[in-house]
């Protein structure tokens, strides 16, 4: 086993029989995702598509949260390096989870909410304990996300999808199996066993047909609109429901 550096400590890396395994572990946050491991997590899945040697890069949290999405503090290790990029949402890694050539593995260990449902919906299979709970809260923060709007429908359906988008509710794991939003369910006691299991399955595989069954898979998918987040940046609306979220009140949307 082999340690592996992803720029940030709140990524925890290693590679163990042919998988790169990463765990978000920021407990203090709930796992929330600053900038500088949505970075980490970007550079995981390139790493592993460029290593011949491995098979499959899985992704999981720390205690009982998968993680609840962004860090909406602002707060991150590198800021000075973040700054210099022209693009605020170069540094997400949902479409190099895509476009990985090795099979992305979520598994869910605990909640997954906003950002850490969308590593979810750009993963390739999930697995998830039956303590997992699932959000998308994103517009009652007035942030509409293009990733998880381009992926969500695909996995549920359009109806359902729309319902889970317009009211922020929360589902649990044999609920969101129920929909397809994830692959399979497990006991919260079998979890790590099932996660094993289905690891060495995907080593089972061929790599070359595992690649163009993925890219095949993935080239039918509709492209997210990254421009819909960078329009939304710090708009009054995004403000006000960054404001109320911190305050813990209602939002007072701003009209027209």
């Amino acid at each position: 086993m082999s340690s592996v550096d992803l720029g940030t400590k709140h990524l925890r890396a290693h590679v163990a029989e042919r998988v790169l395994h990463v765990r978000i572990d920021n407990p203090a946050k709930r796992n929330a995702i600053g900038q500088d491991m949505y970075r980490g997590l970007k550079r995981a899945a390139i790493l592993a598509d460029g290593d011949a040697e491995l098979d499959a890069l899985c992704l999981t949290g720390t205690g009982d949260v998968f993680a609840v999405g962004g860090d909406m503090s602002g707060q991150s290790e590198h800021a000075e390096v973040l700054a210099q990029e022209l693009d605020p949402t170069d540094h997400f890694p949902f479409r190099h989870l895509e476009r990985c050539r090795k099979v992305v593995v979520a598994a869910i260990n605990g909640l997954c909410y906003a950002g850490g449902l969308n590593l979810v919906l750009f993963s390739d299979l999930s697995i998830a304990s039956d303590r997992a709970r699932f959000r998308a809260p994103e517009l009652l923060r007035g942030a509409p996300d293009p990733w998880i709007a381009a992926r969500l429908a695909e996995y549920v359906g359009l109806g359902k999808a729309k319902y889970l988008l317009f009211t922020g509710a929360v589902i649990d794991a044999h609920q969101a199996a129920a929909l397809g939003l994830v692959g399979k369910v497990v006991a919260h006691d079998r979890f790590e066993q099932e996660l094993a299991w289905t690891l060495e399955q995907i080593r089972l595989t061929g790599p070359k047909s595992r690649e163009m069954v993925k890219d095949d898979i993935n080239r039918r998918l509709p492209p997210p609109d990254a421009n819909m987040f960078r329009r939304s940046i710090m708009s009054p609306e995004m403000a006000e429901g960054f404001q109320a979220f911190f305050e813990k009140r209602a939002p007072r949307w701003p009209r027209g």
